[in-house]
């Protein structure tokens, strides 16, 4: 049975009731019905029942149709009695008013016809009591879902980035499973793409029942292509096609959509009820109820041979509105050409200063998480353009001498270069900053207040919380606890974080002399974060030129002959506790109306691994 509905609801639907049985005409017959209807309304079907002649047909057939229907409230009305043609026979007309959970109100009109024995009144119990229509023996009211198609989600020009595209439902038939060990061999393939548990997958065979289809995995269309061959053979597979929004490009930014399972829609809450299929990960999930907008909810009479009338009622349902994001398909094309051979993990971001739109989001492998926007990393020396900020600020230039030795000691933690290069005594700061040398910066920490770093990396807008339209993290400068960890800050290590989109959004900053939030989807955007304070365009200037030295006299010597005169910073990460650690790879920078940040975890060096990324990302502009 159905809860019960509330008891304000119950009681004004009583009232309702009563008013009618308070006329002139009053009597045992229609004080019968009003007492059903008032049952009826408050979702006690057991009591509405023992008002019929026929209490437990009643009972079920109440209960089915308001589960059927999802009746969140009812309420009717009682007109007057009707005299039938044989003596202890009357009718009564009412009013229903219906309200379907998440498809408005019904109101329609019937009547019900009540039956006298032994002086007892009883109303006569029938199908078309529960609505006029119900006629034929056998049939029911019945709710159908008419679901609006998936809006997409959108690039800067309009192509949608996540078609309704075939894709290949695989399941089990346990019954049918002769060799299940051949199955499982074959769900091992590496062009599946992905890696089955098959050990949690045979517990799940092993529970269900001999006819229980288990849901396996979905492919795209171009992959169940490549292993068909393989699979249709083995006995126990099943295989269903349809069409699903997939996304074709920028793949763990945009997100995934699943069937609406109960677990699915667990996640997904309230905004996935009119969906078959909802978003699970991405854009897809954060905007889910834009995306399906609402179901159109008919009601139909479905007789005994299952087929289903004309619509007794429907609800105006709302289709599905596009999100539209910035992403440039030619700069989307070439972030992920460009991390295509990358065989470690790895991210690419590319955001246009002037405006701080994020023209392009890449990871690989793709089937992973959105580490380009929402990866916590220590930046390694790319943190080096803040610092050089702070430095600015307080009497360093590009022409002040500072010395780079090959180590240098503080609170008794050594410091290297990479490598454990030095540089020649009278070296310049601009010299320090294009080969990027860790123990010039940390020997200028003196030059920098307890919370210097934090203060200018303010004027980047980290510290702030973005409103960019997608998850992200925006990065974290703490202020130091103590000498050795404000050593270990300057060089963008100790307690400093920042996702890749960070980075960009830190090189598009020096570009354009002004921080700009980064944005990807503006209509969702209500408060862009603006950093407290401004960047003094003279240290914009200046960093812009040692920016440039990185690339022509530095270690960004990867970008060389690249068109446009790119500017950049690299930065090698340590992270982990080997012996010696290993790196992450950066390199950020910009060209243009353009700033990018290229992360390759475990990559080893910026200058010759992040580097080669960055260049052949720009190639792919040109």
């Amino acid at each position: 049975m159905r809860h019960r509905r509330t008891r304000a609801a119950a009681l004004a639907a009583t009232v309702i009731a009563s008013l009618a049985t308070g006329c002139s005409d009053q009597d045992e017959a229609t004080e019968a019905v009003a007492s059903f209807l008032s049952a009826w309304a408050a979702g006690d079907e057991e009591k509405a029942a023992s008002f019929t002649d026929d209490p437990n047909t009643a009972k079920a057939e109440l209960a089915r149709l308001d589960e059927e229907l999802g009746i969140g409230k009812a309420q009717f009305t009682p007109g007057k009695r009707k005299d039938g043609k044989k003596e202890g026979r009357a009718s009564v007309a009412f009013r229903a008013r219906l309200t379907l959970d998440g498809a408005g109100t019904w109101t329609y009109g019937s009547a019900a016809e009540v039956w006298e024995s032994d002086g007892d009144w009883k109303v006569h119990f029938a199908p078309t009591l529960l609505h006029p229509e119900l006629t034929e023996p056998g049939s029911r009211l019945v709710r159908y879902r008419d679901l609006a198609p998936r809006a997409g989600i959108l690039a800067a020009d309009g192509t949608n980035l996540a078609p309704e595209t075939t894709v290949w439902n695989i399941s089990i038939w346990p019954a049918k499973l002769s060799d299940p060990d051949r199955a499982y061999r074959a769900l091992e393939d590496p062009d599946l793409g992905v890696d089955i548990d098959t050990d949690a997958l045979k517990s799940r065979v092993d529970a269900a029942k001999p006819d229980q289809a288990v849901p396996v995995i979905t492919l795209r269309d171009e992959v169940y292509r490549k292993v068909r061959e393989k699979l249709l053979p083995v006995p126990g597979f099943q295989f269903r096609d349809h069409k699903r929004a997939v996304a074709t490009t920028a793949k763990p930014l945009i997100g995934s959509v699943r069937p609406a399972t109960t677990e699915t829609l667990k996640n997904a809450g309230p905004a996935a009820e009119n969906s078959d299929e909802v978003g699970a990960t991405g854009l897809q999930y954060r905007y889910q109820k834009q995306l399906a907008g609402t179901a159109t909810i008919a009601v139909r009479v479905l007789n005994e041979v299952q087929e289903a009338g004309p619509a007794l009622y429907r609800s105006k349902g709302k289709a599905g509105t596009p999100i539209e994001t910035t992403i440039d398909p030619k700069t989307q094309r070439a972030a992920e050409a460009a991390l295509a051979k990358v065989e470690k993990k790895a991210a690419l971001v590319a955001l246009r200063p002037g405006t701080g739109e994020i023209l392009a989001v890449a990871n690989t492998p793709d089937s992973a998480e959105n580490r380009a926007l929402s990866g916590r990393y220590a930046p390694g020396s790319t943190f080096k353009v803040i610092t050089t900020a702070a430095l600015l600020r307080n009497g360093v230039t590009p022409d002040s001498a500072v010395p780079c030795p090959r180590t240098v000691s503080v609170g008794g933690q050594k410091y290297q270069n990479q490598d454990e290069f030095d540089l020649p005594s009278g070296t310049t700061f601009r010299k320090d900053f294009a080969q990027s040398c860790n123990t010039a910066f940390i020997g200028l920490r003196g030059r920098i207040g307890d919370g210097g770093l934090t203060d200018a990396a303010g004027q980047f807008g980290i510290g702030g919380e973005w409103d960019a339209g997608a998850a992200t993290f925006d990065g974290s400068v703490p202020e130091a606890a103590d000498e050795n960890e404000k050593a270990a800050d300057m060089i963008g290590q100790g307690r400093v974080e920042a996702s890749p989109l960070v980075m960009a959004s830190v090189a598009a900053t020096v570009q354009s002399g002004t921080f700009r939030q980064p944005v990807l989807v503006p209509g969702a955007v209500k408060n862009k974060y603006k950093a407290a304070k401004a960047l003094d365009p003279d240290v914009a200037r200046q960093l812009r030129t040692l920016m440039g030295a990185v690339v022509t006299e530095g270690s960004g010597k990867a970008l060389r002959g690249i068109s446009g005169s790119p500017a950049a910073k690299t930065g090698t990460a340590e992270f982990g506790t080997e012996n010696p650690p290993r790196t992450h790879a950066w390199m950020i920078g910009f060209r243009g109306d353009l700033a990018f940040a290229v992360l390759v975890e475990d990559g080893g060096s910026g200058g010759k691994n992040a580097g080669p990324v960055a260049a052949e990302f720009l190639r792919g502009l040109d």
